[in-house]
Order: C-alpha cells, then structure tokens, then sequence
C-alpha cells in the first residue's frame, strides 16, 4: 500500500525552462485573440437617408495666361463666350471684329465642384477647372466669375479665383520637358454657396438610416441603441432601414456617434 502512495512532488519530472516558454506565448496569444470585440459607431454601419452631396458643373474662361490660352481659330466657342463677356460688361464689339479676335492668354474651361449636404449659402468649397480646347497650360490663370448649375439647371454657387496646377513644364532648344499635365488644376474654397439644397430630413419628423449591408442581427443591434438614445418611439425595423418616429432631438450626429456592438454572427 505504501508504494501506491503518490510520490512528492519534489520527485516528479519537471519541464525545462525553455520549452515552457512557447506555451507561455500561445496562451497569452489566445488570450488576445478571445479579447472583447471592439463597438462600432451607427455612421461607420449605416447611413442616414436622403442625405447626399450634389454634383455641379459651370462653363467659364481662365484669363491670365502666359501666351498658353486656346487658339480661336480652332476653338469658336472661346472668341464668343469672351464676346458675351464682354457684353455683360458694357463692351459691345462689332461681329466683324468679334470674330477677329486673336485670344492666346484665354482659354474656355468646364468647372466642377460638389456640393456637400445641408451646405449653406456663404459656404466655400473647391471647384475643379479643366481646359475643354487645346490650351497647352492653365497655370497662372485666373477664372472669372462662374455660375455652378446642377441637374435641374439652377445656380447654387458661384466660382472664381486662380488656379493651382499640380505640374510643370519648360522647353527651349525644340526639346520639352513637362511633369503631369498642365490643362487641369484646382482653386481651393473658390466656389461660395448660392443656395442650399432642401433635404427631406429637414422636412418631416422622422430619420431614416439605410444599413451599409443587408443584415438582421446589425439592424437589430441599431434599433436596440436608437432606444437608448430616443427610447421606444424608434420602430418598424426592416433589414435595409431603420425608421424612428419623431426623433425631436435636432443633432442627428449624437445618434450616429453612439456606438454600437456588433460582435457576433449576423
């Protein structure tokens, strides 16, 4: 009976130092890796509907041009646009004369901007301006006064200022050298806000948020934090939406800052 007595542990056999070591890591690895999942913000999974930025678009002239503007000859448009310019002015030129003239420091552009959501008039964003002729470089011009349209041909903002051309070129001896194009460029906050676009989430008393991917457990997860915030008046979950009834809390970014956790399976 004695001999099945357990033997002290001072007898048993014991790991050296160096072999522990690996377990030690995998352990403190799985530790890591079964850490809680992190919260993720609503804004970071959906989007509030009927909230999106607008696409505008404007013809004008960078004037200002070091001999590198279009060639009217080729390039009619130009001598006319300059002409009704000129026009709105007070100059009145001859047709005759119009249609003569030789504008090497103009060049006719298409200006391009972007709206953002719930943009107020006195807002600055940028405008993009590129050559629609065959100038051969917009850099040092200046774009005069621009009316930005959008889809439905009305004015929202209004852009001139000079250019800023990312490239560079030089040439002398018949050889060129030149660094990106220089028919394109950018004029920082040169566009202001004319009108402000209406949004439907000005105009009732309801928010919609549209989930990124179709997915019950996330839009189950957003309801039960839109409670939290607004409590029991948000409902009707659907797996692409989430509607809250009058949500009379204005900052809609407080609901969309609120983190969520979306851990586990959807």
């Amino acid at each position: 009976m004695d001999a099945m007595k357990a033997l002290p542990s001072s007898l048993l056999p014991r790991l050296p130092r160096f072999t522990r070591a690996p377990w030690l890591m995998l352990a403190a690895l799985a530790l890591c890796i079964a850490g809680p999942a992190q919260a993720l913000r609503i804004k970071e999974v959906a989007a509030v509907q009927g909230v999106r930025s607008n696409q505008l678009t404007g013809y004008g002239l960078v004037v200002g041009l070091d001999g590198t503007g279009d060639l009217t000859t080729q390039m009619p448009y130009t001598t006319q646009a300059m002409s009704n310019y000129l026009l709105q002015m007070g100059i009145s030129l001859p047709p005759a004369m119009a249609s003569q003239l030789q504008l090497k420091n103009v060049a006719a552009v298409i200006v391009t901007t972007q709206l953002p959501a719930f943009a107020q008039p006195g807002q600055q964003i940028d405008v993009v301006v590129s050559s629609m002729g065959n100038s051969k470089s917009l850099k040092g011009g200046t774009l005069i006064a621009t009316p930005m349209r959008g889809a439905d041909g009305e004015i929202y903002a209004l852009a001139q200022g000079n250019l800023v051309v990312g490239g560079a070129g030089a040439s002398a001896g018949g050889s060129k050298v030149q660094i990106n194009h220089l028919s394109a460029g950018r004029i920082p906050l040169g566009a202001q806000v004319e009108r402000s676009v209406p949004t439907p989430l000005n105009e009732g008393d309801t928010i919609n948020l549209g989930l990124n991917a179709s997915d019950f457990q996330t839009a189950r997860r957003v309801a039960q934090v839109a409670h939290l915030v607004v409590g029991q008046e948000a409902h009707d979950l659907r797996p692409r939406r989430l509607e809250g009834d009058r949500l009379l809390q204005p900052p809609v970014l407080d609901l969309q800052d609120r983190p969520a956790a979306l851990d586990g399976e959807g």
